[in-house]
């Protein structure tokens, strides 16, 4: 198959689109992506980047449109999803290769696959979306638009258009759908549920961190309101002095989470290490007490799986889940897991309950959680099914 990705993100920038698309080429399809130029979690777009237009990343051939790059104002976000909104659509435009079909992947914001719908009609290919956000309820959960609005009128209406006009979406999360038919009133797509790829380690071995303090739990990426960050210190601060709380990522409440450390005192129990890479990070994992996964149980947003419960699994680590929805049934499935709800006191008594355990009762946790991962969620699995529904597609076209 020729397959066009077309994604606002993409390698440096940590996400699935780049594992996908890689897999796909090492299977023998011809591969091409459009993309920005990288500036996700650099605040501004990598000097090297500047001028390159075309490169081959392991065999897939990447086209760089340029962008505003992102950074922490709001205004600045804004610009960043409107250039490559306009800059992608005005490259597809000029743009003549053809190829058999188009894969969308819509993280924040839908607006970034206006550029494959353009390119699918052009072409008269079909058009595969991989939905991995929902907006405009992101956009709502997230308290950047008022739900009822006229912003958020305006951009339901353009959602539910750009959703509508793909040939077939896939989607994340199982809960997705429920959105689709109950808020978009859109029901001729099949959403088949496709779970996102972990990110991938260069490590072939990992040397583990060696902890000063006796229990550890580590919290790892996105750093926002959505994550209950500041329920899990607040949590730690209740436990005794041998147990501390690693954090590592970055996010929107970033900066207010580091002055709450420094303004209480917490040095000794919330250690922020920075955004690490992930060969850096998975140091932590291996030899935690547990690796926490957190979400505000609100709306749709707060039933979906986060990539990383799925990329928890693959470490043989108990998980402390403080979530509900798809990521909840997931990992009860898994058999590997520790739940407490939002209230602090009861993830400080979970915290405490793990930390008694013995290390066999970790062990078997940690292995269930292993197992099932390499059973569901390995790369070899996620693409299978990928590929199959592009098959069909390029078949039924």
């Amino acid at each position: 198959m020729r397959i066009l990705i077309i994604s606002q993100y993409y390698y440096p920038e940590l996400n699935s689109v780049n594992y996908i698309a890689e897999e796909l080429s090492k299977r023998g399809h011809e591969v091409g992506v459009i993309t920005g130029k990288p500036n996700y979690g650099f605040k501004k777009i990598l000097p090297e980047y500047r001028k390159i237009k075309k490169e081959i990343i392991n065999g897939v051939t990447v086209h760089r449109i340029n962008l505003k790059p992102r950074k922490d104002t709001r205004f600045s976000v804004y610009e960043n999803y409107l250039s490559f909104y306009f800059n992608s659509r005005r490259f597809v435009s000029k743009f003549n290769k053809r190829f058999d079909i188009v894969l969308s992947f819509s993280l924040s914001p839908v607006i970034s696959i206006s550029a494959a719908i353009k390119y699918s009609k052009k072409f008269g290919v079909p058009h595969l979306l991989f939905c991995e956000d929902l907006w405009p309820e992101s956009t709502v959960v997230t308290r950047a638009v008022k739900m009822n609005s006229l912003t958020y009128k305006l951009l339901y209406k353009w959602s539910k258009s750009l959703y509508s006009k793909c040939n077939d979406i896939v989607i994340s999360s199982p809960s997705f759908r429920e959105y689709f038919y109950d808020v978009l009133n859109i029901k001729d797509k099949s959403f088949e549920y496709i779970n996102q790829p972990p990110l991938k380690s260069k490590n072939e071995k990992i040397e583990p961190h060696v902890y000063s303090k006796k229990h550890n739990f580590v919290y790892a990426g996105n750093i926002g309101k959505l994550q209950l960050v500041d329920n899990l210190i607040s949590a730690i601060k209740l436990t005794d002095e041998n147990t501390v709380l690693h954090l590592m990522g970055m996010g929107s409440n970033l900066n207010d989470v580091l002055k709450r450390i420094k303004d209480e005192n917490l040095e000794d129990k919330v250690y922020y290490h920075g955004a690490l890479k992930i060969e850096e990070a998975e140091k932590y994992y291996i030899n935690a007490d547990a690796l926490i996964v957190s979400l505000k149980n609100d709306g749709y947003v707060g039933k979906t799986i986060p990539n990383k419960a799925i990329q928890y699994l693959k470490y043989g680590r108990p998980i402390l889940g403080v979530i509900d929805g798809d990521a909840k049934k997931m990992l009860i499935n898994a058999k590997g897991s520790v739940f407490a709800s939002e209230n602090i006191f009861d993830i400080a008594k979970v915290m405490n309950d793990i930390s008694l355990m013995s290390v066999n009762e970790k062990y078997i946790l940690g292995n269930n959680n292993l197992v099932y991962f390499n059973n569901n969620f390995t790369i070899d699995k996620i693409v299978d099914k990928l590929e199959h529904k592009l098959r069909s597609m390029i078949k039924n076209s």
